[in-house]
């Protein structure tokens, strides 16, 4: 027990110090002019293939925030909450997950993704990680030549697998689902994939979609390679006891960013999803 507490707090300090490095990072490339800022990486986003949403097909799944909206101020606010806070510590990927499935993950990610998208000087990504269920594909009406998992595992590009949406957020959907996607989570290759992919297309944020925390272990595998995680629970649904033991697992290996409570209907007009 002493020498599996002491890994952990060796990998604690580990990813303290990663987490400091990177911070480090953008506050240096933040304070240079912007007239300095390397101009390489724009033709590569302009190269992915476009892809327009269905827009009946993205309201059928409550996915609102492609145009400013009184339905889509619940999210804006998330969103100016979430970049204001990642900016100060100098963080670039995001998860988000819930507890248990049917929380409202994926709407949140999807409504989260094309409100960053609005932002013309913001480049966005959205990754589908929930491969053992994935639904992005089905809320954006497409299905993807390609899946994430051949992405991930070095077999196509980034470039061939992904859609860009606008002029600014790149979406790379799952496709089919993986068996044993936790194989996948694990894998060195899938982290410096991820990390090539940040290298090359310079994104201001990554936004991953993740399996629910409770279920299985492929969140777990896979927090290592983000700097924060987001919960979204259901309101008369998620239990406090399983809110705090997800709360928990997140916490041991990257930091908690927040708790968004879906589809609270007292006093406060939130958004409802079933995602």
């Amino acid at each position: 027990m002493e020498k599996l507490q002491a890994a952990l707090a060796t990998a604690r300090q580990a990813r303290s110090q990663t987490r400091h490095e990177r911070k480090d990072v953008v506050a240096s490339s933040s304070s240079r002019p912007r007239s300095n800022k390397p101009q390489s990486d724009r033709h590569l986003w302009s190269d992915l293939h476009e892809l327009e949403p269905n827009s009946r097909v993205l309201r059928e799944h409550r996915v609102v925030s492609r145009t400013a909206s009184k339905e889509a101020t619940p999210f804006d606010i998330l969103r100016t909450k979430i970049l204001l806070q990642m900016r100060q510590n100098g963080w670039t990927r995001l998860a988000i997950t819930s507890p248990l499935p049917s929380s409202g993950k994926t709407t949140a990610s999807c409504n989260l993704a094309l409100g960053m998208g609005r932002q013309k000087e913001l480049k966005s990504m959205l990754l589908d990680l929930d491969i053992r269920d994935p639904s992005i594909g089905e809320f954006f009406d497409h299905t993807p030549e390609h899946s994430i998992s051949s992405l991930l595992q070095g077999d196509v590009s980034f470039a061939d697998q992904a859609m860009r949406i606008g002029e600014n957020l790149a979406v790379s959907m799952a496709g089919k689902a993986e068996l044993d996607p936790t194989r996948i989570m694990l894998a060195e290759q899938t982290s410096e994939v991820i990390d090539g992919i940040q290298e090359l297309y310079k994104p201001d944020i990554m936004i991953f979609d993740l399996p629910s925390v409770l279920v299985n272990d492929d969140t777990r595998a896979f927090l290592k390679n983000v700097d924060c995680a987001l919960i979204i629970s259901r309101a008369n649904t998620t239990r406090f006891s399983q809110l705090d033991a997800c709360e928990r697992e997140i916490s041991e290996h990257t930091n908690v960013l927040g708790v968004v409570l879906n589809a609270c209907r007292h006093g406060y007009d939130g958004y409802e999803s079933d995602g």
